[in-house]
């Protein structure tokens, strides 16, 4: 996802860098200077403090919410640095694994990862089974390539050919809700290209495989500002929620935690900047961090 006539070579570049299943990651550097904050570090639970790290499952293929750096090993993006400087916090470090989208929850859930941090919407099925720490609010927003060519409408998709990432919401409730009523109006289906890499899903929109797709607003902006004019934005921000930190149902004390390090980190600025940094400010939430926020 990068300039012309580099767009589709930096796109299938992206992709590549995601398709080679990267795993344990280094913690990438940060710009950000926090101080621990001893009194919310003294109540960490122990067994997330044993080791001095908190392990977290990320998919790193969703700029600029979570990449892989040029070196093809390093996390970084907004959710990563405001993360790191959440864990700093806490007298903590941090532990990028990368992994398939749709496998982070499974792996919170069987202890694999101690936290998912990867542009989770927050919504009422996801928190049956998670604690979810509000921390961003982000809409769903709709690609095509430059001049809409194929005449999409994102009120309207029936017959095209529209691409999703596996396993975000995207897939499993809005393009599932759009498909029923083209099935309902009696017109022609949307044909769904799910891609477990979000890189993946932009090349084909950028290639011409695929009509359009959506995603979350950050990343389909920061698409198309890497494109240099391959594609453009179509129709409005909409469905606006806000994502959340991913722990463990039974892991409230640590949720608080996450929670009041953010708290601080917005009483001091932190977060402000890091978002200013990542050019993400539009999302900042428009209260403070909640635990499972209805």
């Amino acid at each position: 996802m990068r300039k012309v006539l580099a767009v589709l070579g930096a796109v299938a570049l992206m992709s590549g860098i995601a398709g080679c299943g990267a795993k344990d990651n280094a913690t990438p550097k940060t710009d950000s200077k926090v101080a621990v904050d001893k009194a919310l570090a003294d109540k960490v639970p122990a067994a997330i403090k044993a080791d001095g790290k908190i392990h977290i499952g990320v998919d790193s293929t969703y700029p600029p919410n979570e990449s892989l750096d040029a070196d093809g090993k390093t996390v970084i993006g907004f959710d990563v640095e405001l993360f790191d400087a959440v864990a700093a916090k806490l007298g903590l470090k941090t532990e990028w694994t990368t992994s398939a989208f749709d496998d982070i929850l499974p792996g919170i859930q069987s202890g694999k990862y101690e936290a998912g941090v990867s542009s989770f919407t927050i919504n009422d099925e996801r928190k049956k089974n998670t604690l979810m720490v509000s921390y961003f609010s982000a809409g769903t927003q709709w690609i095509t390539a430059k001049g809409n060519p194929s005449k999409v409408s994102p009120d309207d998709a029936c017959g095209k050919k529209v691409a999703v990432q596996t396993g975000t919401v995207q897939e499993t409730v809005d393009l599932a809700a759009k498909q029923a009523a083209c099935k309902a109006a009696g017109k022609p289906a949307i044909t769904i290209s799910p891609y477990q890499a979000q890189a993946d899903a932009t090349a084909s929109v950028a290639s011409g495989k695929d009509d359009a797709m959506l995603a979350d607003s950050p990343v389909c902006v920061d698409a198309v500002a890497k494109t240099g004019g391959k594609l453009e934005l179509l129709g409005k921000i909409y469905d606006s929620a806000p994502y959340g930190y991913v722990v463990a149902k039974d892991q409230t004390p640590f949720a608080e935690s996450l929670r009041d390090a953010l708290k601080a980190l917005i009483a001091d600025g932190t977060y402000d900047t890091i978002l200013k940094k990542w050019n993400v400010q539009d999302g900042k939430l428009p209260g403070a961090p909640e635990i499972n926020p209805s």
